[in-house]
């Protein structure tokens, strides 16, 4: 009797314990887990105006997913050269889902742009869905080989370095990607020169940078050469970019068994946050990118974009936006306001609720950094680290 209650007691303490770590566990669960858009496509798609005295930058998208910061930094990064047509092209007309934060409306689909006889003087590559040779569209591949002629600039961000290793044009050619999947992607496409601890890789018009966070230096690094090196200095300091010259040293960090224990540790046994950002008509893309993605990479429970009455909000540069949360459903731990906006009376009473970050005055800090530093407070500085390592912010 006494061995059947034990026996009992321990099935009890097992089923207890699983359920606890299965709890738990979600947020590293939902860490590569995005959401396909299910609402009704009933948008208007506007295609933005074409200055033929501008350069065109086409910056690839994948409704399957694309990297935010990785779309999003060259987005802004090359408007604010007030020199560029800027275009994000896509296969379909329908949402793109940018993980992990917020779905956007392509400004072209592949056919769009076609058929408009616009010559794009840079493809950007971003970070796409496709994480092995096996799945990757065929459709996104053919396009780029089709529009990519010898004096047209191409940038493969991130692990967007697949993608370009998939279309042949880097065969022989230096190309790097994320540390962490650096290892990964050489054996999946052998023919590129590999090369890593660059930021920014370069021959003749094709360029390649490190992860995420160095979509920013390769931006840079195209920017000084199509538009010169003022063009470039005033986008530098638009960003509060934080080094005198364009960063060029890098230090290929890989993700270890020994980080994964501690995101595990603090995944387990710390408060896992539920954060929201609030998205607004004139939000700056850079700082919503740059927020969004290096909070996601503290693995919070979740994480999601809200508005507050509209379906949708216009970006500064023009990108229709569509939130991932839905409006004023949501129990938060905390909502990030990244801009000093107004808001209605019942709007203002809803957020009186909440815990609120703000981003009015970042002090000529640049927004990484800023998010960083807030990061160690919260969880250590062995944990902003970590953070670091997943950004390639090294």
């Amino acid at each position: 009797m006494k061995r059947r209650k034990k026996l009992i007691l321990t099935i009890i303490i097992i089923a207890i314990t699983a359920l606890w770590f299965f709890i738990s566990y979600a947020p590293i669960r939902e860490y590569r887990n995005w959401p396909n858009y299910l609402g009704a496509n009933d948008f208007e798609y506007k295609q933005p105006p074409f200055d033929s005295t501008k350069k065109t930058v086409v910056i690839i998208a994948d409704h399957a997913g694309t990297e935010m910061f990785d779309l999003m930094a060259p987005f802004y990064l090359f408007n604010a050269t007030e020199k560029a047509n800027v275009y994000i092209v896509a296969e379909k007309k329908y949402p793109i889902i940018v993980r992990k934060g917020f779905f956007i409306l392509p400004q072209f689909t592949f056919k769009e742009f076609d058929l408009s006889n616009i010559k794009p003087d840079v493809i950007i590559i971003p970070n796409l869905s496709a994480m092995d040779a096996k799945h990757q569209n065929p459709n996104i591949i053919d396009w780029i080989k089709k529009k990519y002629k010898p004096n047209t600039q191409m940038l493969a961000v991130c692990d967007g370095a697949l993608t370009a290793a998939a279309t042949g044009i880097y065969d022989g050619k230096p190309l790097t990607s994320h540390a962490s999947d650096y290892e990964f992607i050489k054996k999946e496409y052998q023919n590129p020169a590999w090369i890593n601890n660059i930021s920014v890789t370069q021959s003749d018009n094709l360029y390649s940078t490190a992860g995420v966070s160095n979509a920013v230096e390769g931006s840079l690094t195209i920017i000084n050469k199509i538009f010169g090196e003022e063009i470039m200095e005033k986008v530098k300091n638009n960003i509060n970019y934080p080094y005198t010259q364009i960063k060029t040293e890098h230090q290929s960090v890989v993700i270890t068994i020994g980080h994964k224990l501690s995101i595990l540790k603090k995944v387990l046994f710390n408060k896992n946050r539920k954060i929201g950002i609030l998205l607004h008509n004139g939000v700056n893309e850079f700082k919503l990118a740059a927020i969004m993605d290096t909070y996601h990479r503290t693995i919070p429970k979740s994480i999601e974009s809200f508005i507050l009455g509209d379906k949708v909000v216009i970006t500064k540069y023009g990108l229709t936006m569509i939130p991932t949360g839905k409006n004023n459903t949501f129990e938060l731990n905390e909502i990030h306001i990244l801009d000093d906006v107004s808001f209605l009376e019942n709007e203002e009473k809803f957020l009186d609720n909440l815990k609120i970050v703000k981003y009015d005055n970042l002090q000529n800090q640049y927004i990484i950094d800023y998010c960083l530093k807030r990061i160690s407070n919260q969880y250590g500085t062995n944990y902003r680290d970590i953070v670091k390592i997943s950004l390639d912010y090294n």
